[in-house]
């Protein structure tokens, strides 16, 4: 499999078109204070003439991507440029170069272009890993980003699930056990209790499974007490092995509860991760005590006598964090690096005790919105803090790991998908309330935990 590399990022909404990132790599590079001549150029949206300090939004950027497969490499007749197989740059060669300027033709996002001052073609580099223009910036516009972590580590180890799985299109809970039981690794005894992940695919039929691990089926009501007992047995035998359920919101928060509970105060030395796609999906779209509130569902229905579901959302996490458990947490696909690094600590903290990860996993068939836009729908979950990511552990107490402090309004997060469509603007407002009184308790459980 091939490589991924680090990039310059940059984020629209928050540039105003100050230049600072252009002052400070053309004095880096050029010891110039000619901001023509830098390597980045903030362009305003349009004619880009104006450079005035405007709107955040009204900005793009004009800088070498550092394409995967670049289009200026690919027209060089020279061979004047390549792509560095160890960093990921785009080097140039002006020995080679025969300042023909194809390569500015070929570039889509203006990437490389014309040095006036020395009539020959400039690019980025980013400064060997240590790009000037990132810390410049003053309002995290730019940041200088490792988004391949992933790929680069896991993207040639074994998938211990079998190839294709009986998941809806676009389905979010694949994707997570897919991503959850790779990085878990062979070692491991798995928990699929009733849901979606045993029903597409685990269970398998005449004597196989579609897992590359030893894999049971408990009832929804007895998964973790299983699991426990499987694990002890392990140990016994002088076996190290992860046991981890993969278990809904609905084997979890509502019927399984009990046994969740137990097993958590014993300290069990076990992994359980809840896929919360907020209701019993494979069953009918009925809704859980993890459904939200005004969501509709086939039993929750909108019409002349009902306008969706009438309780708020019970908070699992929460519940969890007063179980004083080793390890809990939340997490989400739209954020990968973050569930990763959670996953890496959850399966540390099983082996001393009890460890609870709780991701949220939009549901493309029971909230009703396109499978090719689950992340999207995800991402806007974090970023209206309808979903908050944090941790928990007994030393340290809770912290958030992607804080939002700017966030959209929840309706951003509700027009996305037709489970929501038909709520009131009374509704609407009881939603933003409970979203900026959860964000208030959890806040106030970081300071605390801060003070401490």
């Amino acid at each position: 499999m091939g490589q991924a590399y680090s990039t310059i990022a940059f984020d629209p909404s928050a540039c105003d078109g100050c230049g600072e990132c252009m002052k400070a790599c053309a004095r880096v590079k050029f010891d110039s204070a000619d901001v023509s001549r830098s390597l980045i150029q903030i362009v305003k949206s349009g004619d880009g003439a104006d450079m005035r300090p405007g709107t955040p939004g009204e900005f793009e950027l004009a800088l070498c991507r550092q394409c995967g497969d670049p289009k200026c490499v690919t027209v060089c007749p020279a061979a004047a440029l390549t792509k560095n197989g160890s960093t990921g740059v785009i080097d140039w060669d002006p020995a080679k170069c025969v300042d023909c300027l194809l390569c500015t033709l070929g570039c889509a996002y203006a990437g490389i272009s014309l040095d006036a001052e020395v009539g020959r073609v400039s690019k980025c580099d980013t400064c060997d890993g240590n790009p000037a223009c990132v810390p410049a910036c003053p309002h995290g516009a730019l940041r200088y980003v490792t988004t391949s972590r992933i790929y680069n580590e896991v993207g040639d180890w074994e998938d211990l699930f079998a190839p294709g799985l009986a998941g809806c299109q676009g389905c979010n809970t694949e994707l997570l056990m897919r991503h959850a039981l790779r990085r878990v690794g062979p070692d491991t005894v798995l928990a699929t209790p009733p849901g979606c992940v045993p029903g597409m695919g685990s269970v398998g039929f005449n004597g196989t499974t579609g897992t590359k691990v030893p894999v049971f089926h408990p009832l929804l009501t007895n998964t973790a007490s299983m699991l426990a007992g499987i694990k002890r047995q392990y140990k016994r035998v002088g076996r190290d092995i992860t046991a981890m359920a993969i278990a809904g919101d609905g084997g979890a928060s509502d019927v399984g509860f009990q046994s969740l509970s137990g097993a958590a105060e014993r300290g069990e030395q076990i992994l359980f991760l809840v896929i919360d796609n907020e209701g019993y999906m494979n069953t009918g779209m009925q809704r859980s005590s993890c459904t939200p509130f005004g969501a509709w569902t086939s039993t929750t229905p909108v019409g002349e006598h009902g306008q969706g579901k009438t309780q708020d959302a019970k908070n699992l996490p929460l519940i969890m964090v007063n179980h004083r458990c080793e390890y809990v947490a939340t997490a989400s696909t739209a954020f990968m690096e973050d569930l990763y690094d959670k996953l890496d600590k959850a399966i540390a903290a099983s082996k001393r005790g009890f460890a609870y990860l709780h991701v949220y996993s939009p549901c493309t068939t029971g909230w009703r919105f396109p499978g090719d836009r689950n992340i999207e729908v995800a991402r806007k979950a974090v970023e209206t803090n309808f979903v908050l990511l944090w941790e928990y552990t007994q030393n340290r107490g809770l912290r958030f790991t992607r804080p939002v402090n700017d966030p959209a309004p929840v309706t951003e997060y509700l027009k996305t998908m037709a489970r929501f469509k038909h709520l009131s603007e009374a509704q609407i407002d009881h939603i933003q309330r409970k979203v900026e009184e959860n964000l208030r308790f959890v806040k106030r459980m970081a300071e605390m935990a801060d003070a401490e």
